[in-house]
């Protein structure tokens, strides 16, 4: 059941157009789709605000496809993370309105798109290599309801190009930074803004960068106030929490 099936049901219940046994019956019912290869949860709007999103990695395209269709069984929007082209092949051939995003591997649908909510936030990236990463972040944030403006190219070797864009961060209510390497954009980012910072470490750099975690570490060592550290090239997730703190600054 979806948060719009829930509002709709109990306005149903308070005109008398359905009994309570009906009511209860409808909120009992199993929150689960089977399939043979996974188990959806079909009350995660209801509970969390927005439909259970897709992890594609590993799963192969039928399985996408088949838990995708569960979804959109009852819900209007879908996300899809780390997608290759294969699963998006399988996707359409049953959701023809389904959107590739290609730079950061996913694929959502919109029938139609969540309004905006107020406020906006902001996804920046140190440098072309961490795109993938920073769409993911954006694309999140985009479909969960939020207005996202991207500033990309901002590392610290070249820090002019961050300060010329002060009232970008100064005005957005959350901000999403992704950087490799050495890591220091978040630290730099939280010494001029009053808002919260979701740092994200990504994979990117030489040897010695050890796969991100020289930029994850670097992160959590932080000398910036206010910044938060998720996994190494987790853009969802970093564009989930930050739909969600977006989310408390509206009226």
């Amino acid at each position: 059941m979806t948060l719009i099936e829930a509002t709709q049901l109990l306005e149903a219940f308070k005109r008398g157009r359905v009994s309570p046994q009906e009511v209860l019956r409808a909120f009992q019912a199993a929150p689960l789709a089977e399939l043979p290869f996974a188990r959806v949860d079909t009350h995660r709007s209801l509970r969390q605000g927005f439909p259970e999103v897709i992890y594609g990695a590993g799963k192969t395209p039928p399985q996408v496809a088949a838990i995708a269709g569960k979804i959109l069984e009852r819900e209007t929007c879908l996300l899809v993370t780390r997608v290759t082209p294969e699963h998006v092949k399988a996707v359409r051939r049953r959701q023809r309105d389904a959107i590739y995003h290609e730079t950061a591997r996913c694929l959502t649908v919109e029938r139609p798109a969540l309004a905006k909510r107020p406020g906006k936030l902001a996804v920046l990236c140190a440098g072309t290599s961490d795109l993938p990463v920073a769409e993911e972040a954006a694309v999140t944030a985009d479909i969960m309801g939020n207005t996202v403006e991207r500033l990309f190219d901002v590392g610290v070797a070249g820090l002019h190009r961050l300060l010329n864009h002060m009232d970008l961060l100064q005005t957005a209510n959350v901000l999403v930074v992704v950087a490799g390497m050495e890591g220091a954009l978040p630290s730099v980012v939280a010494g001029l803004v009053s808002k919260p910072v979701i740092a994200v470490p990504t994979s990117v750099g030489y040897g010695a960068s050890f796969g991100g975690i020289a930029a994850l570490l670097g992160m959590l060592n932080s000398c910036g106030s206010g910044v938060t550290v998720v996994n190494i090239d987790n853009g969802f997730g970093a564009g989930y929490a930050a739909s969600q703190i977006n989310a408390l600054a509206a009226p």
